[in-house]
């Protein structure tokens, strides 16, 4: 059967959420539906047909993301769903397929996306980007290691987030350029950070903020929840649910951590989707209390090869004659020499003998530095004809820090 393919309008947006709350098992309220609706680009939106009715549906966001060494337009892919009644029709194909060509055609050379399942993406050329750590620690085991940084300037103030928004915004700003993955928020963003109706709140209570300051200004905040629980003779056993924790240096970032982990009445602090080089890591004394869980954050689809790989920096000099494939976008599905050193870079098309053969999954994969070629040559992902080219092209496309973007959209 042939389901065309179109974008749709604002008229046509509750069938679009109806889609999604089959896909997803999601049962917005109507003022999550009213927000979700006004974040909508609906320029960017796509949406599969079976005569009238809407059945499959994918979507992006218009994105300036921190990649190695500078900002890149990005596209930010979301709300893809097709209902269950029209799985393993080709819709998803078809959907992404026009969906990669479109971002093309806007000039972005990378997709990024977070994966509702770690299965689907990679048959289009998306590769497992960064990676995070979920922590849960328990506050009686957090002391910090004896040299972390402290600041007798800094002070820590309780705030409402409500009415300290702009000191959130304008600190997030100063420092989303500092790791590859982070992109910035426009205002529908940031009012589903400070989002805070019950449904908001999911059980663990309202929005709370502490902000990190001196006589010049705000420098980190974090925003959290607290559940208030106590055991059956007494003893408090509070949760506490780290929602962001950003700042603009060490001193900052410790006594942010420290304000979190010193709440009175909380047994454990719950922080979800931290980087995986997050300087918490470091600074708590006993690490085995950080009992971390391991996920995947981000995954990139590099669209255009030359303008992706020439659009970010490098940390070493490195010279390879890649053969990529790719079967979605045919026009990267060739042989590439990049030349490339931390001054600059150039990716031209060649018909010289490949160094490096590899899926074009792989190239984003590595795209943001978070350095996965040399485990995907031993795992047999990527083909080597040179020696040491793998670990070339690696060492010159990792980055530091890891790469993350913090916020899921």
């Amino acid at each position: 059967m042939s389901f065309p393919i179109r974008p749709f309008g604002e008229d046509e947006f509750g069938a679009f959420a109806d889609v999604l709350n089959e896909a997803f098992g999601w049962a917005p309220t109507p003022k999550e539906l009213e927000r979700w609706k006004a974040g909508t680009e609906f320029d960017r939106t796509l949406a599969a047909f079976d005569g009238d009715r809407m059945v499959g549906t994918a979507g992006a966001y218009t994105f300036q993301m921190t990649v190695p060494g500078g900002r890149l337009p990005v596209a930010g892919v979301t709300t893809v769903g097709v209902l269950p009644s029209h799985r393993r029709r080709g819709i998803l194909s078809a959907l992404m397929r026009r969906q990669l060509a479109d971002v093309r055609e806007r000039g972005e050379p990378v997709a990024a996306l977070y994966a509702s399942e770690a299965v689907i993406y990679g048959r289009f050329g998306y590769g497992r980007a960064s990676d995070d750590l979920s922590f849960r620690i328990p506050t009686h085991r957090s002391s910090f290691v004896r040299h972390a940084p402290v600041d007798p300037a800094l002070r820590l103030t309780v705030v409402k987030p409500a009415e300290r928004r702009a000191d959130f915004e304008r600190l997030f700003e100063a420092v989303v350029d500092g790791r590859p993955g982070q992109y910035r928020r426009n205002e529908h963003f940031w009012n589903g950070v400070l989002a805070d109706e019950e449904s908001d709140q999911g059980g663990n209570g309202p929005l709370r903020a502490l902000l990190a300051e001196d006589p010049g200004g705000v420098r980190g905040y974090a925003l959290f929840r607290v559940k208030s629980k106590w055991s059956d003779t007494g003893i408090p056993d509070g949760e506490l649910f780290l929602n962001e924790l950003y700042a603009a240096d060490p001193a900052a970032y410790a006594l942010l951590w420290r304000g979190v982990l010193d709440r009175d009445l909380v047994t454990h602090v719950k922080a979800p989707g931290r980087p995986v080089d997050d300087p918490i890591t470091q600074l708590l004394a006993d690490t085995r209390q950080l009992q971390a869980r391991h996920g995947d954050d981000l995954w990139v689809r590099v669209v255009e090869v030359d303008k992706a790989l020439t659009g970010r920096a490098y940390s070493a000099a490195v010279d390879v004659v890649l053969d990529v494939a790719d079967d979605v976008c045919p026009w990267n599905a060739r042989r590439w020499r990049l030349t490339a050193d931390p001054a600059g870079a150039e990716c031209k098309p060649t018909d010289e003998e490949p160094d490096i053969s590899l899926p074009v999954s792989s190239l984003g994969g590595a795209y943001l530095g978070a350095g996965s070629l040399a485990a995907q040559l031993e795992a047999g992902l990527v083909a080597e004809h040179a020696a040491g080219a793998v670990r070339r092209l690696a060492t010159a496309m990792s980055w530091t820090p890891k790469p993350w973007a913090g916020l899921v959209f």
